[in-house]
Order: structure tokens, then C-alpha cells, then sequence
């Protein structure tokens, strides 16, 4: 049985009722290696996919009030779809805590991505049975807290990565380099500072609460300056025109 005191702490969050939480990371080999009807975590996966669902939707419709429906749909199925909950999952170390069979054990199911998105769901379950709406809200906040930054660019400025990549590709063959130029910050509210280069010249420089945000934002600022050219030289062709 795994110590829950220190996974407790680590999550943030004190159960009232551990057997909740017991409950949660009991896989359901447990009952079919004994070949019994044991209770497992698919009933509190159930639970929980539903209030993640909420609680998502939720943060989306405030942070992108000028988005349709489809588009809060694709950004909430990217975040809570089987690898982003199993990332999450690995962030608080879930698989270190599940019950397992021994023969899922054998065959690698403490870190198989089905077994920690399934257990992370439970868990956010557990957390709402056990501390009600307003508590596993904060749960979920912080878990994806991270997530919900990064997709935020991404869903505002498209893949600015990419979009660098093939517009320097026109240029030359070397790709662009990024460099983590400042992180300042406490541990658990960094914020980083990161350059785009080019052939040894600075393109554009981007800030985040992660590496990746700040990248991102560096390669939109880069794209968005070589665009700026074109606006002009367009601009004199109508002025040109009209006279």
C-alpha cells in the first residue's frame, strides 16, 4: 500500500476520507488477477472526466471570449484528451502511487498513459467527493495551470514556430536557434525571457511563464517584423497607384 501523506502533499490537497483516495488509485486488474469483485478507480474516473469537463469549459469560456464553439471544443478535447492527462498525471508523480495487479505491474502499467489518464480522472473524482465543487476547482487550476498559459498562445497566434520555420526556410537552409536569455522568479511562478536567432542575428525576443511559451512569443514578434516590410511596400504600390 503506498504512503498517501507525502503524495498528499505534493498534489496540494489533504483527504478528510483517504479510502476516497485509496479508491481512486485502485486499478481494476486488482479485482480481476483475484479474480473477484473488488472495488476499483472506474467509477470515480466516470465522476471525474465529467467535473474536468466543467471545470475546463469553464476556464476556456473566460480566457477566450472571442472564440466559437468549435474552437473551446478543440482546445478543451487537446487538454484533457489521454496524453495531456497522463502529463499531468507524471507531473505529481501519480503512477509511483497506483494499486496494481502483479501482472500489470510486470507489463508496465504504472507508467502506461491509459492507467494515469484513467487514475488522474479518478482522482479528480475523489478530490470532488471528498472536498466539494469549490476545492477540486483549485485542484484542477493548479494542475493545469502551465497548460492553460501555453494554449493560450497557441490558439491566438496559430503554430508561430512553424510559420518562422518555413519563412526562413525561403532564405537560407540553417534553421532558426532560441536562447533562454533570463528566468527570473520564484520556482513556482518563473518567468522566462528567450531570443529566436538567425545566422548569429537576434530576430525577436519573447516572455513566458515557460520556455515554450517564451518561444513561441518570440517567433509570432519575429514573423509579425518580417511582415511589416511587405505592409509598407504595399502601402507606397496604392498611394503610387492612386496618383
Amino acid at each position: 500500500m503506498p504512503r498517501l501523506g507525502p503524495f498528499q502533499k505534493r498534489i496540494g490537497y489533504s483527504f478528510r476520507k483517504p479510502d476516497l483516495l485509496r479508491l481512486a488509485l485502485t486499478h481494476p486488474s486488482v479485482g480481476h488477477e483475484k479474480g473477484e469483485v473488488l472495488a476499483n478507480n472506474q467509477r470515480l474516473e466516470f465522476l471525474g472526466d465529467a467535473v474536468l469537463q466543467l471545470v475546463i469549459s469553464a476556464a476556456l469560456y473566460k480566457k477566450f471570449g472571442d472564440r466559437d464553439e468549435g474552437t473551446l471544443s478543440k482546445t478543451r478535447a487537446r487538454l484533457v484528451n489521454r496524453e495531456g492527462l497522463a502529463a499531468r498525471a507524471r507531473e505529481i508523480r501519480l503512477g509511483n502511487q497506483l494499486i496494481l495487479s502483479r501482472g500489470e505491474e510486470k507489463s508496465g502499467g504504472r507508467n502506461r498513459d491509459s492507467a494515469l489518464a484513467d487514475a488522474f480522472e479518478a482522482l479528480v473524482g475523489s478530490v470532488y467527493l471528498d472536498g466539494g465543487f469549490t476545492k477540486v476547482r483549485r485542484f484542477i487550476d493548479a494542475q493545469f495551470k502551465q497548460a492553460l498559459e501555453e494554449v493560450d498562445v497557441s490558439q491566438h497566434v496559430g503554430n508561430p514556430k512553424g510559420e518562422l520555420q518555413e519563412l526562413l526556410q525561403s532564405l537560407s537552409a540553417e534553421s532558426p536557434e532560441y536562447r533562454t536569455l533570463e528566468a527570473s522568479g520564484p520556482d513556482h511562478d518563473r518567468t522566462f525571457v528567450c531570443a529566436v536567432c538567425h545566422e548569429g542575428r537576434e530576430l525577436a525576443r519573447g516572455r513566458g511563464k515557460s520556455k515554450k511559451l517564451a518561444e513561441m512569443q518570440a517567433a509570432a514578434a519575429a514573423v509579425e517584423s518580417s511582415k511589416k516590410p511587405q505592409r509598407k511596400r504595399a502601402s507606397g504600390r496604392k498611394r503610387k497607384k492612386r496618383a
